[in-house]
C-alpha cells in the first residue's frame, strides 16, 4: 500500500514521540515547531511564548514514571528531576533517533483545514500544503485560563504561566501576595513566595479544600507506590486512601481548608513542602475571591486583606487556533469525548496526541499512543464502527472519571497504567479487525 503522508503540528515530548514512531513504521511525515527547540512546556523561557516552566521547576513525576519506554533516562536521574534535566533528556532522545532533521522550526501552523480525504494545511511561512493525516501535538498547558473578578485591583494581577521566579516578571520581595488555586502550579510558587526572606505575607485562595500528597511515601517516590493496574479500582482506591489519611492526617491540622472529597478524588496535588509551609505559618489559606477594592482582595467568607500581587495558577484551556471547524473544539464545559482519548469518530485521519491529563504523568502518554496511530497508518490495525467507538467513549470515560468530582479539569483524566494496558487491548483488536477486513468485504 502507498503510506499516508502526515503532519505533526508541535515537536513537545507528544509531537517527537509520534514522529519517532511513524518513521520506524516508514511513514512519510512533516514536524513543524513554532519555537527554534524541541521541549515545548518544559523549554525554560520558551521564545514561542507558550511555556509555564519557572525557573524553580522540578517535575513532580518521578523518573521510573516519567521516562520513555525506548529511552529510559540516565541512571544518575535524580527521582525528580529539574526541568533543565528534563529538556537535555528531551534534546538527547531527538539527537539519538535522528530526528532533528526532520523538525521544521521557528515555523508555527495556522490553519488546517479538511479537504476531501486529507487536509490543508496553511503555515506561517505563508506557504499551503496537503497531507492525507493530521497529528495534533500543541500541548494543552499554555493558554491561560485567567478568572474574572468583580472589581478593579490596583496591584499586579498575573497568571502562572507568566511567573518565572521571586525576581521575574515582579520583583515579589516585600510584597503582599495572594496565590490563587491549589494545583501543582500554585502550590510549588505559594512555597516558593512564601519563604521569609521574599514576601511579606502570602496567602492561598481556594473554592475548595484539597489533598496535598507528599512526593514520598514510606521513603520512595509515592508515585512508585501507586496499585497496580489489575487490582480493582474500586479496592485499589479504597487501600490508597485508607494509607493517604494514615500519613497525612487530617488537612485541617495544617491549617488548610476540608476537603469535600476522597484522597484522589482530583487530579494529585502533589507538594514537598507546602504542608510545611502551612503547618509553620507561612502561608494562611483563604476561600475563594468575592471582589477587589483597590489593594483590597475581599474573600467570600466576608474576610478581606490589603495585597500589592495576586498571582492566578488557575489553570488552561483546551485550544486549538489552527482550527476553524466548531466541531474539533471541546464544549463549553471542557468536554472534548475522543476514542482512546486520540480520535474523534467519523474523523478517522486527525489524531490529538497526549491530549489527557494522565496520572501520574503525561511525558510518555503519546509515546504508547503511536503505536496505535502508526498501525491505523500503515494498514495493519482498523478502528472500530462510529457506534462503537461513541460507546467505547463512553465506557471509558464512565470509568476514568468515575472517581473525580465533576470539574473542568477531571474531563480528560486518565490513569497512565490502565490507559496502557486498556491500549494494548484494543490495538490487539483492532489488528483481528484489520486482518478480517478483506473477508469481510467480500
Amino acid at each position: 500500500m502507498t503510506l499516508p503522508t502526515v503532519c505533526i503540528i508541535g515537536a513537545g515530548c507528544s509531537g517527537f514521540t509520534t514522529a519517532k514512531r511513524l518513521k520506524d513504521y516508514g511513514i512519510p511525515f512533516d514536524c513543524f515547531e513554532a519555537s527554534d527547540d524541541v521541549g515545548g512546556n518544559w523549554y525554560y523561557k520558551n521564545p514561542n511564548g507558550k511555556s509555564a516552566c519557572y525557573e524553580s521547576l522540578h517535575i513532580d513525576t518521578s523518573t521510573t514514571r516519567m521516562q520513555f519506554a525506548e529511552y529510559p533516562a540516565p541512571a544518575d536521574f535524580p527521582h525528580f528531576p529539574h526541568h533543565s534535566l528534563i529538556h537535555q533528556y528531551f534534546r538527547d532522545y531527538v539527537e539519538h533517533f535522528g530526528l532533528r532533521d526532520s523538525i521544521t522550526f521557528n515555523t508555527s501552523v495556522e490553519k488546517a483545514v479538511r479537504s476531501g480525504a486529507g487536509w490543508e494545511v496553511t503555515l506561517s511561512t505563508g506557504e499551503t500544503r496537503s497531507y492525507d493525516a493530521l497529528v495534533v501535538a500543541n500541548g494543552h498547558h499554555w493558554d491561560p485560563r485567567l478568572p474574572s473578578y468583580q472589581g478593579t485591583f490596583d496591584g499586579v494581577l498575573m497568571h502562572s504561566h507568566d511567573y518565572r521566579s521571586p525576581f521575574e516578571p515582579v520583583d515579589m520581595r516585600g510584597k503582599r501576595i495572594v496565590v490563587v488555586g491549589m494545583g501543582n502550579s500554585g502550590m510549588d510558587i505559594a512555597s516558593e513566595l512564601s519563604h521569609r526572606s521574599i514576601a511579606s505575607q502570602l496567602w492561598v485562595s481556594a473554592r475548595r479544600g484539597v489533598w496535598v500528597l507528599s512526593k514520598y511515601r514510606e521513603g520512595i517516590p509515592a508515585d512508585k507506590m501507586m496499585m497496580p493496574p489489575w487490582m480493582p479500582r474500586k479496592v485499589g482506591l479504597r487501600i490508597a486512601r485508607k494509607k493517604i489519611k494514615k500519613a497525612l492526617g487530617n488537612m485541617e491540622d495544617y491549617g488548610l481548608p476540608k476537603p469535600d472529597h476522597e484522597p484522589l478524588g482530583a487530579h494529585p496535588s502533589v507538594s514537598a513542602d507546602f504542608l510545611v509551609k502551612a503547618g509553620s505559618g507561612d502561608l494562611t489559606c483563604k476561600p475563594a475571591i468575592a471582589n477587589f477594592v483597590g489593594s483590597t482582595v475581599n474573600f467570600v467568607d466576608g474576610t478581606s486583606v490589603e495585597a500589592d500581587v495576586v498571582i492566578c495558577a488557575t489553570g488552561y484551556n483546551m485550544k486549538f487556533p489552527f482550527f476553524s471547524d466548531a466541531e474539533l473544539h471541546p464544549d463549553g464545559s471542557h468536554r472534548f469525548p475522543l476514542f482512546k482519548r486520540m480520535i474523534k469518530p467519523g474523523i478517522d485521519n486527525l489524531f490529538f496526541m497526549g491530549l489527557a491529563q494522565s496520572s501520574p504523568t503525561i511525558v510518555n502518554l503519546a509515546e504508547r499512543q503511536s503505536n496505535l496511530v502508526a498501525k491505523l497508518l500503515s494498514g495493519q490495525y482498523a478502528l472500530p464502527s462510529t457506534d462503537e467507538m461513541d460507546a467505547i467513549i463512553a465506557r471509558d470515560d464512565a470509568a476514568n472519571l468515575a472517581q473525580y468530582y465533576q470539574a473542568e479539569r477531571h474531563t480528560i483524566q486518565v490513569d497512565f497504567a490502565r490507559y496502557v494496558i486498556d491500549l494494548g487491548k484494543e490495538i490487539a483488536a483492532g489488528e483481528k479487525r484489520a486482518a478480517t477486513a478483506p473477508a469481510r468485504a467480500r
